[in-house]
């Protein structure tokens, strides 16, 4: 297995940060291996792999350029750049890292993922900047239109996971971060199952990425910087994640019943910000309402004030022409 020897100053001094070219590099790797988890994600597939085909079809050096640049055991190193911790870059400065790789740089991160020499059909000069191009039609056509929703599942996942960190340490954060990661005890984490060898970063700065689409990795530099580009937890990351239904909206509002609706599991105000796009004020006034209907309860943890459905919530919303969900036993 690969495991990481991890100091206590290195996870002190790591963050979460949003990469819009994280995004859009799991994006490509999602409709290059087009396999649906959920109904939701079977839709999307199955409106973008039209567009997504159609632009290879044009393009045959590019199209068997991004087959190899990723296989079951590594991804191509000038393709997911290191971030530097430096704050959040926009998609335009990321992908210039890219653009900018020499072609022998390429050819050689692309003869260690492919296991053997290069195709004659790739032993060319312009594979970064096509490279570039293609990630740069997927950010505009298929991220872009969709980046709000995106960023704010990326968020709320970033402020489920400094709750945790608050109420169970790094090991309760990293267990369940991305598939083959876990926290080994004695300062080390396991990033994935394959046979590489230890790497000791305790004095290297870490970063965590989220992103919404299921595949994952992870990189790093020879400056000391490493990254873990995870996917969002669970139904965060599900784009067919149900609206509220009609009738509970028609009687409490859309907004307001959204709110009841997400709160099937504990969340605090920030997070439910994050998730329905509401301002701060407008899902306060929603809460102080529900709380006052008995609709919903609170309770601290930590530093944070989380909402919870009360059994009277959990009866509204499995009322007839709600979600027809049962609720919680007590």
């Amino acid at each position: 297995m690969g495991w990481w020897q991890v100091g206590a100053d290195t996870l002190a001094g790591s963050r979460f940060v949003v990469s819009p070219l994280a995004e859009t590099t799991a994006t490509l790797f999602a409709l290059l291996a087009p396999t649906a988890h959920h109904p939701g994600e079977r839709a999307w597939l199955d409106a973008q792999l039209p567009g997504f085909s159609a632009r290879l079809a044009a393009d045959p050096v590019t199209a068997q350029l991004v087959r190899a640049v990723r296989s079951a055991r590594w991804t191509a190193d000038y393709l997911v750049p290191t971030p530097t911790g430096d704050g959040e870059r926009s998609f335009e400065e990321e992908l210039a890292e890219i653009r900018a790789t020499p072609a022998e740089t390429v050819h050689a991160d692309l003869v260690e993922t492919i296991g053997g020499p290069l195709p004659a059909v790739l032993r060319r000069a312009d594979l970064a900047d096509r490279t570039a191009g293609l990630l740069e039609w997927l950010w505009t056509s298929v991220v872009l239109p969709d980046w709000p929703r995106r960023r704010r599942i990326m968020e709320a996942d970033i402020i489920a996971r400094t709750g945790q960190l608050g109420r169970g340490g790094w090991a309760a954060v990293l267990d369940d971060m991305r598939p083959g990661m876990r926290w080994l005890g004695e300062s080390r984490l396991q990033i994935n199952v394959h046979d590489h060898p230890p790497q000791d970063i305790s004095s290297a700065q870490l970063l965590f990425l989220p992103v919404t689409p299921r595949p994952c990795w992870v990189t790093w530099d020879d400056r000391g910087h490493y990254a873990v580009v995870y996917t969002c937890a669970g139904a965060l990351a599900e784009s067919g994640r149900a609206a509220a239904p009609r009738a509970l909206g028609a009687l409490l509002g859309p907004a307001r019943a959204e709110v009841l609706v997400l709160l099937d599991t504990p969340k605090s105000t920030s997070h439910l910000v994050a998730l329905t796009g509401q301002g701060l004020g407008s899902v306060g006034r929603h809460l102080k309402i529900l709380l006052d209907a008995g609709l919903v309860g609170r309770r601290r943890s930590g530093r944070s004030v989380l909402y919870y459905r009360t059994p009277a919530g959990d009866v509204l919303v499995a009322a007839p022409g709600g979600r027809g969900t049962r609720p919680r036993p007590s």
